[in-house]
């Protein structure tokens, strides 16, 4: 056989191995002393395919080495096709672990681009915001392409070839399934499983095919209210509901509240907000309120809650939260995209926190959300993209990244960022998993953490119920009970609600026939309104002038009135209302009494 550079039992091949050998060792010392690999499971496969890596090249070295020593010729046939193989493999396990960490590769270096950045134009930008200045629009725009400059990296491009590899196979899997448009993805691997994934999940075969021809044609449209869907992916619980689980962790604003650091202010409120992505990462649909209806809350953290539904077409809600250290006020409206077999969902809202002690306002922009596998499959939740928390007050913000899912789960609930003052420079790193805890560390001016410093853990998720049915916290149970009513509840109130209360029984085909009576009274009260020239008005929030920007679309604002506070003062002071017992009350959103007449 031909000896060529490298072969084996040669000089050059001694040569080579050793460099394999030191590369391979290098890189996981490097990895190993970056800060905060653990948190990125990629990494971790990367560390472990360079360890697969250093072991081959040492001993193929040591095999040189004896070869050369006893002067034996290596280039038998076998033994080359075996190094050829054992090479191939290892190539290619450190390619896909590659591959897998260029997300966060490219997350960190965005981070670290973005600060340099800043600098150069903190002259130019010293006005900025996020919505406002022709200054933010060039720093964002040249941030934009830097990064994609550091998306054409080596492993970057790489990991560009491979998805594209993996979009034909999955393109693939939909010619043998049969559905045109159809996307399966199995979070804990990769596309080639994505036939079988297909059917797994909750629905049957034939309830598939028959929802899948219905929604087929709903792709690319926002369906937020646009289809009826059946009480089988529902959960007992309302959207009013799930904005109140927000307030599990409220602790942590309360902290903030206390906090003389205004960094740290930032830590403890950016935590809470992420926080609720625990329990949003249930897969069932929660119940759309009813115009009208609403959901209270005490006994909780001193809070005093309270959400309406203030529009039907398009679905909005309104919520006030007050205890004493904090006051929370959010306009929710939810936009999506039906994609086929899922929905990317895009939060149009405004949330303002404002702390009582120091009297400084935050303004949450949170990330989309993608609700993948909802026909075919397992259904599954994954929040991506950028959290934004910003003083404005001061000017200092939070900006965290969440990681996409990857292959084989890589990335999937990690979050990082930093704390910056209003002059654009990172004070503190935070970092953690939006499922386990988030933790944070001081840094310096390059967001390295500064010696003697150690890692504080912040937030860490509470105990939850073992094997239950919809994945509740034991939160999500109190705010379903009457536990956390208040006296006299409002007629209007979610627990109320006759589906809700017949699915949380198992009572599935009670609850169905429910939310269509409520579905058609809500319907039949809507002719009567426009046939009287009418309007709904909220009770408890007021549609303000404002309208402001989101990155998803404007949005009107409805803002607190206080009249829920009067009225809740006035039932628990007086002796002279008498007390119902509440699961005696009929659930009552309604504006007219009669929908039959006005």
């Amino acid at each position: 056989m031909k000896v060529v550079f490298g072969s084996p039992g040669t000089w050059s091949g001694l040569l080579l191995r050793t460099g394999q050998w030191v590369f391979a060792g290098a890189s996981i010392g490097v990895m190993l002393s970056a800060f905060g690999f653990s948190n990125y499971t990629a990494f971790c496969y990367l560390i472990a395919s360079m360890g697969l890596q250093a072991l081959w090249s040492l001993g193929l070295a040591c095999l040189d080495i004896y070869a050369l020593k006893v002067k034996r010729d290596l280039h038998n046939p076998l033994l080359v096709s075996l190094f050829v193989v054992g090479d191939w493999v290892t190539a290619a396990l450190s390619l896909a672990a590659a591959c897998s960490s260029a997300a966060p590769l490219s997350s960190q270096f965005h981070h670290r681009l973005r600060f340099n950045l800043r600098i150069r134009y903190r002259l130019l930008a010293k006005h900025l915001g996020f919505f406002g200045s022709r200054a933010s629009e060039m720093d964002s725009g040249d941030q934009k392409s830097a990064s994609s400059a550091a998306s054409g990296s080596f492993f970057s491009a790489i990991a560009s070839s491979v998805r594209s590899w993996g979009s034909a196979m999955q393109k693939s899997v939909n010619g043998l399934l049969g559905y045109e448009g159809l996307e399966v993805i199995n979070p804990e691997g990769g596309t080639d499983d994505a036939e079988a994934e297909a059917q797994r999940g909750r629905w049957k075969q034939e309830d598939r095919d028959s929802y899948w021809k219905m929604m087929n044609k709903y792709i690319g449209s926002d369906v937020t209210s646009m289809v009826t869907l059946p009480v089988i992916i529902f959960e007992p619980m309302t959207m009013l509901q799930k904005m109140a689980e927000l307030m599990e962790y409220s602790y942590l604003l309360d902290m903030a509240d206390d906090s003389e650091d205004p960094y740290m202010r930032l830590v403890y409120a950016s935590s809470w907000a992420i926080s609720v992505y625990y329990a949003y990462q249930r897969t069932w649909k929660p119940f759309n309120p009813i115009l009208g209806e609403t959901y209270e809350m005490v006994n909780h953290g001193g809070i005093t809650f309270i959400a309406e539904q203030v529009s039907h077409h398009p679905p909005m809600s309104a919520a006030h939260a007050e205890n004493e250290h904090f006051i929370y006020d959010i306009t929710s409206k939810l936009k999506t995209k039906f994609l086929g077999n899922s929905v990317e969902v895009y939060p149009v809202g405004r949330t303002r926190v404002t702390l009582k002690k120091s009297g400084v306002v935050l303004d949450l922009v949170p990330p989309p959300t993608k609700v993948n596998n909802l026909i075919f499959g397992r259904t599954w939740v994954d929040s991506l993209g950028e959290m934004i928390m910003t003083n404005l007050t001061t000017g200092d913000k939070v900006v965290l990244y969440f990681q996409p899912c990857g292959w084989f789960g890589a990335g999937r609930y990690e979050v990082d960022g930093y704390v910056y003052d209003a002059a654009e420079e990172p004070k503190i790193l935070i970092t953690g998993k939006w499922n386990e805890s988030m933790s944070c560390q001081p840094c310096d001016k390059e967001g390295e953490p500064l010696s003697g410093t150690e890692l504080k853990e912040v937030w860490r998720v509470a105990a939850t119920p073992v094997n239950d049915k919809y994945q509740y916290t034991y939160f999500a149970h109190k705010i379903n009970s009457f536990e956390t009513a208040p006296k006299n509840l409002l007629a209007s109130d979610s627990r109320l609600r006759p589906d809700r209360y017949a699915l949380e029984k198992g009572d599935m085909s009670k609850s169905g026939s429910e939310k269509s009576s409520l579905e058609e009274k809500q319907r039949e009260e809507k002719r009567i309104r426009e046939g009287n020239g009418h309007k709904f008005t909220p009770r408890w929030f007021n549609l303000s002038s404002e309208i402001t920007p989101t990155p998803w679309g404007d949005l009107e604002i409805y803002e607190y009135n206080g009249k829920y506070a009067e009225h809740r003062a006035k039932v628990d002071d007086s002796d002279s209302i008498e007390e119902v017992d509440i699961k005696t009350i009929e659930f009552n959103p309604w504006q007219y009494s009669d929908l039959s007449v006005e």
